[in-house]
């Protein structure tokens, strides 16, 4: 079994006498309830059986280690005040030695004053660096209290209610494609050039062929590969027989399958994320539009930010509204997107779309109840926010 002993220092001969020490196993039951119940379950007292000259006779100093059980005691002799000092993050107590009978009282002032006498150097930064805290916190809750009382005197609770669902629509509409409310016609509110320039949908000709001159058996082999999305490979069963007609509706799924790509990455390091196949005027699109610029490691790098895949799921789900006469299935682009249903609905009442509960495409996601979008005149109004959801804590 292991021996523990402590060495005393004589500061005036310089020598040191060692002591016989036990460790026993205490678990304290304090009047009025169980304080520090956590870090004292299973704590570990060294008990030194001898007398200090600065603690007085009968009067031994105690440590209780935090962690329960160790295999050392993990405490060392503190020459600056002649009393212990810990080797690691732990909770310091005080015990009377009166026979073999301990009062034990564990309080947070007691042992932020034992802190102050006999913590470590690291200790004392982190119990000031507390105090400095809690007297911050109270200095910045009043001032934030007191302007905020100051600000609703001045404008009244109405007003910024109405300037606060003003700001909500405007952050929210910065993302969203142009929306013609005066519009006749659904396909006018977001009018299709808003998505596609005509030179970029020119561009877009010679990789759609592909997919405008794909038989059965190929579509069969890409839904096999999943090389591309789940929308757009259910769409391709669908492509209409006339020519162009054909090429055009080709040519905005290829689009849609690259922006659903292009939200998938992250960081993007190539100059040609999309590939060589990908026209340059559609990578550059894609890269101005769709991403963000980043400053890491010295050097400037475009990712996808969260407000960026928000941006890019309102053109998807615009540009799947013009591929399927103005009513889509939000689950099936929210899936493709990897997006929670919540957000994608968020973005889906932003574009006014009207949404209602229908039965999905059989295969996807054990057939579950799917959403539908429809964009139909007159446009909803746009109602403000009833309430911010709880976010999750990032861990």
């Amino acid at each position: 079994l292991p021996r523990y002993f402590v060495g005393v220092l004589d500061k005036n001969s310089g020598q040191m006498e060692v002591y016989n020490a036990e460790i026993f196993n205490m678990q304290p039951l304090l009047s009025g309830g169980r304080c520090w119940e956590s870090q004292l379950l299973g704590g570990s007292v060294l008990l030194i059986p001898a007398f200090f000259p600065w603690h007085g006779a009968g009067t031994i100093p105690s440590l209780v280690h935090s962690e329960g059980n160790s295999a050392s005691p993990g405490w060392r002799l503190s020459r600056e005040y002649g009393g212990w000092e810990s080797l690691s993050e732990c909770h310091w107590s005080s015990a009377a030695l009166s026979g073999w009978c301990f009062t034990v009282c564990f309080c947070l002032v007691q042992m932020d004053l034992c802190i102050e006498a006999f913590g470590t150097s690291k200790q004392k930064r982190a119990l000031s660096s507390r105090r400095m805290n809690a007297v911050g916190s109270d200095i910045l809750s009043t001032a934030v209290t007191k302007a905020a009382a100051n600000v609703i005197d001045a404008k009244g609770v109405t007003a910024l209610m109405q300037n606060m669902a003003q700001d909500d629509v405007q952050s929210i509409s910065v993302f969203l494609p142009p929306c013609h409310e005066d519009a006749d016609r659904p396909e006018h509110v977001y009018k299709f050039e808003d998505i596609l320039s005509p030179a970029e949908y020119e561009a877009l000709r010679v990789p759609a062929a592909t997919l405008a001159n794909a038989t059965a058996e190929e579509v069969a082999k890409r839904a096999e590969e999943r090389s591309h999305c789940s929308f757009v490979l259910e769409e391709l069963k669908f492509l209409p027989t006339d020519e162009k007609s054909r090429d055009h509706k080709a040519r905005c799924l290829w689009f849609l399958d690259t922006l659903i790509k292009f939200s998938h990455l992250k960081v993007i390091k190539k100059k040609q994320p999309m590939g060589p196949e990908c026209p340059h005027i559609i990578s550059k699109k894609l890269m101005k539009n769709f991403s963000s610029l980043t400053y890491n490691n010295g050097s400037i790098q475009n990712l996808i930010s969260a407000s960026m895949k928000a941006k890019i799921t309102a053109y998807v789900i615009v540009l799947a509204l013009h591929i399927n006469n103005f009513q889509t299935d939000l689950t099936v682009l929210q899936n493709d997107m990897k997006l929670p249903e919540s957000r994608i609905l968020d973005i889906a009442k932003a574009l006014r779309l009207r949404v209602s509960k229908a039965k999905g495409v059989l295969g996807l996601e054990n057939d579950q109840s799917h959403k539908l979008g429809t964009l139909s005149l007159p446009l909803p109004t746009q109602k403000a926010p009833e309430g911010q959801r709880k976010r999750k804590k990032m861990r």
